[in-house]
């Protein structure tokens, strides 16, 4: 596959892979309190991320399972192991994973990548194996089998925990973030554009960050809120974020030839900056998600 911009040790090539949709869902779903939006169609999608050069592939997240979208009443595109493929990566290769938190939509199929080594939050990992779980208004985000798997990865040697923020490698680094999650983490990737920051569930929307009107799944809603200033300060401008769920990322960036699920991070954005929209939230309620 051709590569659009030099790869060097310390930048890299990013990709989002929608794998599934929420198409159904409606906007006072996606706010806490207040929906300023009257309820209106609000899809949600789900992504997995792919960062690389010529030294190295690291995937950030690793998407749910098939059985789990039918229980889960979700639009489902194709295995994450199956879509890795459309850029020429063998899941078998991939030698790390950050798992940016435990919910099920980012951290199933762990049993796919054999050779990874998964890098998580120490916090993380004790809050879904603790006491919180036992409250089910807590543990329906996750699923007991992908928790097993995260705990059978540790007794392999093969979890690396980290604690707060950590340089995963040259040009890529982790910062824990909280807020969604005791133990979330985004991902900061040097590229050819500059620093963007791989948000993951600290910012479902591009909405919630700009208007500060943080997500209603939530365990702590200061450091939510702390988690999008931080991201704002970490990137290097406002399109260098990139939410974990919003249909809007795949009409701000190139999608590969033939394939619109699959669009390219490092590359500049389509049209005008995202903050200048003054129809950005618009769009988000009527973006087509099919």
């Amino acid at each position: 596959m051709k590569r659009d911009v030099p790869l060097t040790p310390d930048r890299y090539e990013v990709y989002a892979v929608r794998y599934a949709t929420h198409a159904a869902r409606r906007s006072a779903e996606n706010y806490l309190g207040h929906d300023p939006h009257g309820n209106r169609a609000m899809p949600l999608d789900f992504y997995f991320w792919v960062i690389r050069n010529a030294q190295r592939v690291v995937l950030v997240d690793t998407g749910f399972k098939s059985e789990l979208a039918v229980r889960r009443g979700r639009a489902y595109f194709g295995e994450p192991v199956a879509l890795l493929a459309k850029l020429g990566i063998d899941a078998a290769d991939i030698e790390d994973v950050v798992i940016t938190h435990m919910h099920y939509d980012h951290a199933g199929n762990l049993d796919a990548f054999p050779r990874a080594r998964f890098h998580l939050q120490e916090s993380e990992l004790a809050f879904c194996t603790g006491r919180c779980m036992g409250h089910a208004a807590l543990r329906g985000p996750f699923e007991p089998q992908d928790v097993a798997q995260a705990v059978f990865r540790l007794f392999e040697g093969r979890l690396r925990f980290t604690d707060g923020d950590s340089e995963l490698f040259p040009g890529i680094t982790l910062h824990q973030v909280g807020g969604h999650t005791p133990g979330l983490q985004v991902v900061r990737v040097a590229t050819a554009r500059g620093h963007i920051v791989l948000a993951s569930d600290a910012a479902h929307y591009w909405d919630n960050l700009r208007a500060r009107r943080p997500f209603p799944i939530v365990i702590d809603v200061g450091r939510m809120l702390d988690a999008h200033a931080l991201i704002e300060q970490l990137a290097d401008g406002p399109d260098h974020i990139v939410p974990g769920h919003d249909p809007l990322v795949r009409t701000r960036f190139r999608a590969l030839p033939g394939e619109p699920d699959i669009v390219a991070l490092h590359e500049a954005p389509l049209g005008k900056p995202a903050h200048q929209h003054a129809d950005h939230v618009a769009d988000a309620l009527t973006v087509e998600s099919d």
